[in-house]
């Protein structure tokens, strides 16, 4: 097998010691050597234009691949993570169901991972990777449909409710089994969308890497797949600026106009605004379907790639168990599978990496799924400009930390013990930079009935107090005003506002029998409301120190992910490579991606401190959290990952040992091997 692929391929700079680290040939390299019957013309059968010969080779690939490779990252690991806080509100799911979704993709990855490298290598790998745009395609599409089937969003009759209005029933806000919502039951549709994006996603970085190192001279293999990794990582930045943008758009485009005069256009500030988050999922299923048609055009094989199969040479790294795969000329056939595996199993340096990996990963995922919701609730910002602002630091840090350490490897020209090293310090650097979450974390603003009393009276964690006691005020309806006193109220009722006025289009509320004197001195003039609609404004400002420390952590943690990938290749035998990142692959989810975004789900949801509860008592999504237990469970969780990865790369350290001496190679090949063996 060739190429496992990883979710998160590392850019590897085009020098010449990082690109012999990919080289690993295949089992029987020359025994697999392409006739040149399969080097077709590019087209359909006998339909073979001229003008699509211009894209038959290695050039041509690599742009169809790396389209798909940004059209990939674009949907998971950009629109998904910023849609979440949306659909949480929209479907009333919290975070554990939404981190469920989050994971599903790396369960259908998980299972197919290994089985498709296997059987894919013998197959037409450019038809696997035009299945594999149709899957994306047909998941992206999935993941948009609650939208079309669960209706008009409707936000309710009377969420901007004052204390007892005339008439004001709640005769309409009783509880019966036909009211119970189903929009819970869409979770089972994400699930679906995600399930499909995996399918698609698993011959793209695996079979798709694979056949640009079968197409290209090996010292310009490092090249291309470098092209094709680094466009794989442009994909979430355009993700989230792109999904942000969307999300300023109302989740119906047109906001339903309400008859009565005193009424005010619902805008982002208000709570219950929800972005036209599915937008960009019908668009990329559109765009993706369209690259269905090149990869069908290419042939097996691209013209030439018979005779530089020929002319590779093996490049084996011998630790041990070389000789084993060399004697019983392991994986040439399906019923050397188990046996390969075990010796991957088997070897303490490749799974205490790969265990280390995995705990990086573990994190990764989680903040790449929920910094945007931890953004909004700990610095009182819009969903948005949140997505918007996590994709900004999340995507660069990424891409430096890659480029960075690909750098450093290749110019110090580092052995596999020097790389494990190099990864302790860049990893004990993270954990340093972990602690921003102790002191730039933001203390929840005063909340009445949530954080304190409404003036002394009441109790916490309970709305109703005697002040708003008779007003009849409904749960169910979160509209937050902002009181003169500097506090915030669950909704206009909850204050004991009895009245309201609009000026410049504004709505003000006066009347409030629950709201105190303001707790400044200033003119009569700015006090002749009692409450405006929308949070209080934050008085934390240690956003921009959060996200300066954020970064530089991002850019540490993600500088290891190169040398992991290029110490992992070295530790194995030569003909195992790309077996062992697709072992690697299969861990990774199963130790990091698919338990990451759900662990850090439950740990946001064990932080919140007022839930959605409808007429029904049914719990939905929360709606204010505590930020600092938040700020510390995400510390205890990260600082945990860190100090498990340094002790197993500390562990690969002291289990290395050295291969013996490199076999003769030919002369004109010796010196550019002695680099890989130290």
């Amino acid at each position: 097998m060739k190429g496992g692929g990883i979710e998160n391929p590392v850019f590897e700079p085009p020098s010449p010691d990082l690109g012999r680290q990919r080289q690993g040939s295949p089992a029987g390299a020359g025994a697999g050597v392409p006739a040149e019957a399969e080097e077709g013309p590019c087209g359909w059968g006998r339909c073979a234009p001229k003008a699509l010969q211009l894209c038959n080779n290695p050039e041509g690939y690599l742009a169809a691949y790396s389209l798909l490779a940004i059209f990939q990252g674009i949907v998971v690991n950009g629109l998904i993570n910023i849609s979440i806080s949306t659909i949480e509100k929209r479907y009333e799911l919290n975070s554990s169901l939404t981190g469920l979704i989050s994971a599903s993709y790396d369960i259908a990855f998980c299972i197919l991972s290994l089985f498709v490298s296997f059987f894919g290598e013998r197959g037409h790998k450019p038809r696997w990777l035009a299945f594999s745009a149709f899957m994306l395609g047909l998941g992206s599409l999935t993941f948009s449909l609650p939208h079309f089937s669960s209706g008009k969003y409707h936000y309710g009759a009377k969420l901007e409710d004052t204390c007892q209005i005339p008439g004001a029933s709640s005769a309409n806000f009783t509880c019966n089994a036909s009211t119970k919502s189903s929009l819970p039951n869409y979770l089972y549709v994400f699930i679906l969308g995600q399930l499909l994006l995996g399918v698609g996603g698993t011959p793209l970085y695996t079979l798709g890497t694979a056949f640009i190192d079968d197409s290209v001279p090996k010292h310009k293999s490092s090249l291309y797949i470098g092209i094709g990794y680094a466009m794989s990582l442009l994909g979430p930045a355009i993700g989230y600026v792109l999904g942000g943008q969307l999300l300023n758009i109302y989740i119906d485009i047109q906001i339903p106009e309400r008859q009565d005069t005193t009424y005010t256009k619902m805008d982002q500030d208000d709570p219950r605004w929800l972005g036209a988050w599915w937008i960009a999922f019908v668009a990329c299923f559109l765009a993706i379907w369209l690259l269905i048609i090149p990869f069908s055009c290419f042939p097996k094989h691209l013209p030439g790639t018979a005779k530089i199969q020929a002319e590779k040479i093996s490049e084996t790294h011998n630790d041990g168990s070389e000789a084993l795969v060399e004697t019983k000329n392991i994986g040439k056939s399906f019923k050397d599978f188990p046996m390969a595996l075990l010796i991957l199993l088997k070897n303490p340096v490749l799974m205490s990496l790969i265990i280390a990996s995995s705990s990086e990963a573990l994190v990764a995922t989680g903040f790449a799924t929920f910094l945007p919701k931890f953004i909004e609730n700990q610095f009182g910002k819009t969903s948005s400009f949140s997505a918007t602002l996590g994709g900004l630091v999340l995507i660069p840090a990424a891409a430096l930390g890659q480029i960075i350490s690909g750098i450093l490897v290749s110019k110090c020209k580092m052995d596999c013990k020097n790389i494990i090293k190099f990864m302790i310090g860049t990893c004990s650097v993270a954990l340093l930079l972990n602690t921003v979450f102790l002191f730039a974390k933001c203390g929840n603003e005063p909340f009445a009935g949530v954080s304190e009393t409404y003036n002394g009276t009441g109790t916490l964690y309970n709305l109703t107090a005697p002040c708003n006691a008779n007003c009849g005020c409904l749960r169910s309806m979160y509209y937050p005003v902002c009181g003169r006193d500097g506090v915030q109220y669950f909704s206009p009722c909850f204050a004991g506002c009895t009245s309201h006025l609009l000026n410049n289009m504004k709505k003000m509320y006066l009347n409030c029998s629950c709201i105190g004197k303001p707790k400044r001195e200033s003119g009569s003039e700015d006090f002749y409301f009692e409450a405006v609609p929308g949070k209080c404004p934050t008085q934390c400002k240690f956003l921009p120190l959060f996200l300066t420390f954020f970064f530089f952590a991002v850019v540490f943690t993600f500088m290891a992910v190169t040398p992991t990938t290029v110490a992992i290749l070295r530790c194995v035998p030569d003909k195992q490579r790309s077996f062992a990142l697709g072992v690697q692959s299969v861990f990774l989810r199963l130790l990091g991606t698919i338990p990451g975004p759900i662990l850090f789900g439950v740990a946001i949801d064990n932080s919140c401190t007022l839930w959605d509860f409808n007429e029904c008592k049914t719990k939905g999504a929360c709606w204010v959290y505590d930020n600092e237990r938040m700020a510390y469970l995400l510390m205890g969780i990260s600082a945990a990952c860190k100090i498990i990865t340094i002790i197993f790369v500390v562990m690969a350290v002291c289990l290395y040992k050295p291969p013996p001496a490199s076999a003769a190679l030919p002369q004109k090949d010796s010196e550019m091997v002695s680099a890989i063996h130290t």
